[in-house]
């Protein structure tokens, strides 16, 4: 008996560890939603130069106006116009496109819906947009509210990581907020929401609180993600800038919780 109960003790210490969260498992939670943020911050903006129209209009009228100024911000695109459709080749004169600090290849293009006072919908199209770091091809549906200046995005976008060649698909529906409306798109944006990819390993599921992210960090600065992995462990991570090139991620899962620092060139540092 007192073997039986000591064989029966030890099973249900194997069975509790192997429930766990590992530095390994951290490390890689951390590695995919860095990829999966950095797919949709890299498409956050073209989706924020793309309100450069009168609000009420006809579509046509505003894809004509938003074409204009595409056409005199970014000197090195290509920026067409048909219908309600305007076609953006970032680098077209040269291979990559500087805009607010970020440089940006590939092609997008987004098609008017609705203009009214209240909403604006819109369609975005990205075909091997990149900045160099990551590339996105797929596209989202974007709904702007003028009263709350947020914007309700839904995508379906496959990425792939440029130095590793790594790759995920995945959809997602989540609210942005401006941060500071007077720095646009490089203030940040607040992101609250969800998003759902499959990558080398299995499917990832993850809801997104108060989350900010800007477009030149690796990761978010703040917030929570909560995700559950591809061996349905639930875990947080919380993010808090450090210092301008660094950020801390918290990372609390079953039994075991880690720190990582990642620097601004995205280098995962144990803490």
């Amino acid at each position: 008996m007192k073997r039986l109960l000591l064989l029966a003790l030890a099973l249900l210490v194997c069975a509790c560890n192997r429930n766990a969260l590992t530095r390994e498992e951290a490390y890689e939670a951390l590695d995919e939603s860095s990829i999966e943020s950095q797919s949709n911050a890299l498409t956050a903006t073209p989706v924020e130069i793309s309100t450069h129209f009168t609000i009420g209009g006809a579509v046509q009228n505003a894809a004509a106006e938003l074409r204009a100024f595409l056409a005199a911000e970014l000197p090195c695109a290509n920026v067409t116009v048909q219908g309600s459709t305007v076609t953006t080749e970032w680098g077209a004169a040269g291979g990559s496109c500087a805009y607010k600090g970020q440089v940006f290849s590939g092609t997008t293009s987004v098609t008017i819906i609705r203009v009214d006072a209240a909403t604006v919908d819109v369609t975005h199209t990205f075909i091997d947009f990149s900045n160099g770091r990551v590339k996105v091809n797929g596209g989202a549906q974007v709904t702007w509210s003028s009263a709350n200046f947020s914007r309700h995005v839904v995508h379906d976008l496959t990425w792939t990581r440029l130095r590793d060649n790594r790759t995920g698909h995945g959809t997602g529906d989540r609210t942005q907020v401006l941060m500071d409306p007077a720095l646009g798109i490089a203030g940040g944006i607040r992101i609250d929401g969800n998003r759902r990819w499959t990558g080398e390993r299995g499917a990832w599921d993850l809801a997104i609180t108060a989350v900010e992210v800007r477009p030149q960090d690796p990761v978010p600065q703040a917030g929570i993600y909560t995700l559950t992995t591809p061996d349905n462990k639930v875990v947080t991570l919380s993010f808090s800038r450090l210092s301008a090139d660094v950020i801390r991620v918290t990372i609390k899962g079953p039994k075991h919780d880690f720190s990582f620092n990642v620097t601004s060139i995205g280098a995962i540092q144990d803490v």
